[in-house]
């Protein structure tokens, strides 16, 4: 947990960081999170408060998409788009990993927290952020969608959801 705190405090430091647009500063916020962040992942994770991990984490890579996005003016549409995109992702991994195992394929393939925010650091260092955002979107969204589809239909959900539609009507 100490790794993610001081990566959340670097990562907006370094945000706020960036005068009149320029990038630098901002684009070296994934590096100074895997380092403060990678080495922990290793450690059991049975303290107090080791549960507020993961969640710093995900408002790390959060913001950090969010507020480099509109700091660089990439379209607000765009950086919602994949935010929610991750959001979404993430509430589902939860409810089916209550249901059941994870597919480690779908893991490796979605890049992780460090692999989104360096291919988006990688972006705004070659002056292409807008098509690194709609890229990373459009994979995710065909990886991450499919999956969950896959998943649930291989669960059967759909078959336990039946409408009346008699009593809709009444």
């Amino acid at each position: 947990m100490p790794g993610a705190v001081g990566a959340a405090v670097l990562t907006g430091i370094l945000l706020a960081a960036g005068p009149d647009g320029d990038p630098a500063p901002a684009l070296f916020a994934p590096v100074i999170a895997v380092l403060l962040i990678g080495p922990a992942s290793t450690h059991p994770h049975g303290g107090r408060l080791d549960w507020t991990a993961p969640p710093m984490i995900r408002g790390i890579e959060y913001g950090y998409l969010t507020v480099l996005g509109f700091a660089h003016a990439v379209a607000a549409p765009l950086v919602f788009a994949l935010v929610a995109l991750l959001a979404l992702h993430h509430h589902d991994t939860v409810h089916r990993t209550r249901r059941g195992p994870r597919r480690q394929r779908l893991l490796r393939a979605g890049l992780g927290w460090e692999g989104r925010m360096l291919i988006v650091a990688c972006g705004g260092l070659s002056g292409s952020l807008p098509f690194a955002y709609a890229a990373l979107a459009a994979y995710l969204g065909v990886l991450f969608g499919g999956e969950s589809v896959a998943a649930w239909a291989r669960a059967g959900l759909g078959a336990r959801v039946q409408v009346d539609l008699e009593e809709e009507e009444a």
